[in-house]
């Protein structure tokens, strides 16, 4: 759709036909022997100056520039490539490209999860011919999508990586919170510190204002009024503080292994977010009903600039003109 922006081009003729209407009407003096003369009325012509001719090159330069920033040309100057997602076996990465014959294709490297998302808004970025390529451990996205060219993608999942999740209990019986973060092979800090990830606060009595964690598990709100009219998740109440987000349930600690397992469950679901999955390796076929993608060419910041400096420089001219 950013393409039809070409056809307001036409909108180019308005200030040729607006400086074309400038006209200046001679003063009328007389004169003593004006009476022998025939009448005749005042007649207007058109008067250019110098300055109008630069002022409407100007004004005609920015709505060109106008025009061709909401077009968002592109100009396809990329060819074959590969990209690689971070963090994937180079090992990997040479054995597929060299199968996909692109062992002279230029290589970008970006973050696994942007990765989709950049091919979608840069893809007109790439001659027709060009071949792409994309490897790593690409998550997998919540709707399949769909480009304008043929891209091919390989993956290969990474194995987990291995998080150190450090847990504080300050309760009057720790016993029954450590039964449930230590089946999880949590780490138990005796003081909280910089890498302490959750604060279980059960005690009546309010935290000191200096302790500060990601996420805070409370049993009795009576100490955090944020949780006063904080919303509800299946029975879990939250609210975000200076402290760190506090989270409240009615039935903690928990009594039994299922509900410490509910506990942690809703803990990645809700705070740390849903696990991602790694996209099956497949080929994307060229869809012509494909989405234009949000305006993001390479010239688009070029030409912003230009059309500021077109616009300064207008009425600067338009001032001396004035004067």
């Amino acid at each position: 759709m950013n393409q039809l922006w070409w056809f307001a081009l036409p909108v180019l003729l308005l200030p040729i036909w607006w400086h074309r209407r400038k006209r200046e009407q001679h003063k009328a003096e007389l004169l003593a022997t004006s009476r022998f003369l025939p009448r005749a009325e005042p007649r207007q012509t058109r008067a250019w100056r110098w300055n109008d001719i630069i002022l409407l090159i100007v004004r005609c330069l920015m709505l060109a520039t106008a025009i061709a920033w909401l077009a968002d040309p592109v100009t396809p100057w990329r060819g074959d490539t590969v990209i690689i997602a971070t963090g994937t076996d180079a090992k990997w990465a040479d054995t597929q490209t060299a199968q996909a014959g692109l062992v002279k294709a230029d290589r970008l490297v970006m973050p696994a999860a942007h990765t989709m998302s950049w091919l979608r808004a840069h893809q007109r970025e790439w001659r027709p011919e060009a071949r792409l390529l994309a490897l790593g451990d690409v998550p997998m996205p919540a709707l399949l999508p769909e480009f304008g060219r043929r891209i091919e993608l390989r993956t290969l999942a990474r194995p987990p990586e291995k998080v150190e999740r450090r847990v504080h209990i300050a309760s009057e019986r720790p016993e029954q919170w450590r039964r449930v973060f230590a089946a999880e092979g949590m780490t138990i800090d005796t003081t909280p510190g910089p890498k302490t990830a959750l604060i279980v606060w059960d005690r009546k009595n309010a935290p000191p204002p200096s302790l500060r964690a990601p996420l805070w598990l409370v049993t009795d709100t009576a100490a955090f009024p944020e949780l006063a009219k904080a919303p509800q998740v299946d029975g879990l109440r939250y609210a975000d503080s200076p402290r760190g987000r506090l989270w409240h349930a009615q039935a903690w600690p928990p009594q039994t292994a299922d509900a410490a397992r509910a506990l942690l469950d809703n803990w990645q679901r809700l705070h740390a977010g849903p696990p991602s999955y790694t996209a099956p390796s497949r080929v994307f076929e060229a869809s012509s009903a494909a989405r234009a993608p949000e305006p993001s060419g390479a010239l688009r910041e070029m030409l912003m600039a230009a059309l500021v400096a077109l616009f300064v420089l207008e009425r600067i001219l338009t001032h001396a003109r004035r004067r």
